[in-house]
C-alpha cells in the first residue's frame, strides 16, 4: 500500500490507523531518511494502541518504552549504533518476547537481526512537509 501524506498530522493520522490493527509481537522496521516522518508515524501509532504518553524520537536514548495503551509499544531507534554488539547490550532481542509492538528506526542497519515477520514500512520525503509512505 502506497500513501501520501501532505502533514505531520497525516502521517499521525496513518499510523494511528496502522496502530488499531496490530497485535502482540508485530514489529515494523521503519526506512527512510532523517526527517522523513518516522518518528510522526509512530506518535500516531501509540494513539493507535490507545497510549496516553507523548511520543518523543529515542535518537539519544536508543529506546522508549510506553506501556499506557492496549499493547506496550517500544520505540527503538538504532541510528547511532555502530556495531551489532550493541544491540546485544541495550537487549535488543528482549523487547521481541516482551508482548507488545516494536517500532524500530533504522532497522535495516541489522536487518539479519530483526524477526522473519518484520513489517517493513518505508517513508520518503516529497516536497517541504509532503510524504511517501509504503509498506
Amino acid at each position: 500500500m502506497v500513501v501520501l501524506s501532505s502533514s505531520p498530522a497525516e502521517t499521525q493520522e496513518v499510523g494511528r490507523e496502522f496502530g488499531q490493527r496490530l497485535a502482540a509481537g508485530a514489529v515494523l522496521n521503519l526506512r527512510g531518511d532523517l526527517g522523513a516522518g518516522k518518528t510522526e508515524f509512530v506518535k500516531g501509532l501509540a494513539q493507535g494502541l490507545g497510549a496516553k504518553d507523548q511520543v518523543t524520537s529515542p535518537t539519544f536514548t536508543l529506546i522508549h518504552e510506553y506501556r499506557s495503551g492496549r499493547l506496550p509499544l517500544f520505540h527503538l531507534d538504532l541510528y547511532r549504533l555502530k556495531s551489532e554488539g550493541e544491540l546485544d547490550e541495550i537487549g535488543f532481542d528482549d523487547y521481541f518476547e516482551a508482548g507488545g509492538v516494536c517500532a524500530v528506526e533504522w532497522g535495516d542497519k541489522f536487518v539479519d537481526r530483526l524477526p522473519a515477520a518484520t513489517e517493513s514500512i518505508a517513508f520518503e520525503i516529497a516536497g517541504d512537509n509532503g510524504r511517501i509512505i509504503r509498506w
